[in-house]
């Protein structure tokens, strides 16, 4: 089985091919844990305007790589299954995606019948990126050895994904897991989807910047915010500490909400160290207080990069 894994992002689109098993399933003792066998990844950045045409000269540029990889069939090579993870909203029963950062698909692009012109004879999986995130540390992840969880990345934006009895829970539209648009208190902060209080809004790595600009901070970048941070600038320290409470009152509310056993957080954000990770685990202790979520663990995801794409390789191969 060829397996073709697309990533459409708010900032990147991202595609690689596979044609081996992404991890294992935990407690599956048939099939022992594998690393994610992607090959001939290729990213390129989200245009203004000519947004699927821009993503599909990627698919074809990756494609075209595969087929002169005779570890992957060479000429013979065939795309069977596609597994494609969009940022949402997305409605999975029309395989349309709207995402709040691209401004040309805001009202809906139809993803599923676009990518199907390109591939006719393959089979396509489609879901919100968040669910394919939590399916990658279910499978090689930080949620790897649990029954239910949660799976956040925290970068420009903030998604997630919910495991629940080793399942990836999906919703009414596929939207399940939105954990970015949870509202947390006392933050009266307007967002991009309408709403007002959102934990995006508050703790991305976007919104933390802006807010840090607005009290007189001249840096541009999340990461130069949290160098910044651990350098010891006093604006920086507040704007993580700002996102690391909000983000550990979303985490509280999502586990009281969700049962679960554990949170892996990942994303470029979540790699601004203590100055975010101490007020979070903090705000987590504050909130945690059933006796059921008390002891839940919060940890860093332990895959570095490209989580979103294996978790779409993943999808394509269950």
């Amino acid at each position: 089985m060829a397996v073709m894994a697309v990533d459409i992002g708010a900032t990147k689109f991202a595609a690689a091919v596979s044609v081996s098993p992404i991890g294992a399933v935990p407690g599956d003792e048939s099939t022992a844990a594998r690393p994610a066998a992607l090959r001939h990844i290729h990213q390129v950045a989200v245009p203004a305007r000519d947004v699927w045409e821009t993503c599909r000269g990627l698919l074809r540029r990756v494609v075209g790589a595969a087929s002169a990889d005779e570890a992957c069939g060479g000429a013979d090579f065939e795309v069977t299954v596609v597994g494609i993870a969009a940022a949402g909203p997305v409605d999975v029963r029309t395989g349309s995606t709207a995402p709040l950062n691209i401004p040309e698909w805001r009202d809906g692009f139809p993803i599923v019948a676009a990518v199907r012109e390109l591939f006719p004879g393959a089979e396509i999986r489609f879901a919100i990126d968040g669910a394919a995130l939590a399916l990658a540390e279910y499978r090689v992840g930080g949620l790897r050895g649990v029954r239910s969880g949660l799976a956040m990345t925290v970068s420009s934006g903030i998604g997630g994904g919910i495991i629940s009895d080793g399942r990836v829970v999906s919703g009414r539209t596929g939207n399940a897991g939105h954990v970015g648009h949870i509202v947390v208190p006392g933050w009266e902060v307007p967002c991009a989807c309408g709403g007002v209080g959102c934990v995006e809004a508050v703790a991305s790595g976007m919104s933390s910047v802006r807010w840090a600009r607005a009290q007189g901070w001249t840096g541009t970048t999340g990461m130069e915010l949290a160098r910044a941070a651990a350098a010891g600038d006093a604006i920086a320290a507040a704007a993580l500490a700002r996102a690391g409470t909000a983000l550990g009152q979303a985490i509280s509310s999502a586990a009281a909400m969700l049962d679960i056993d554990r949170v892996v957080i990942g994303g470029g954000f979540a790699e601004s160290g203590a100055p975010l990770w101490d007020p979070l685990r903090a705000a987590v202790a504050k909130h945690a207080g059933l006796g059921f979520i008390r002891e839940l663990q919060v940890l860093k995801s332990p895959i570095t990069d490209g989580a979103t794409l294996v978790g779409a390789a993943a999808l394509a191969s269950e």
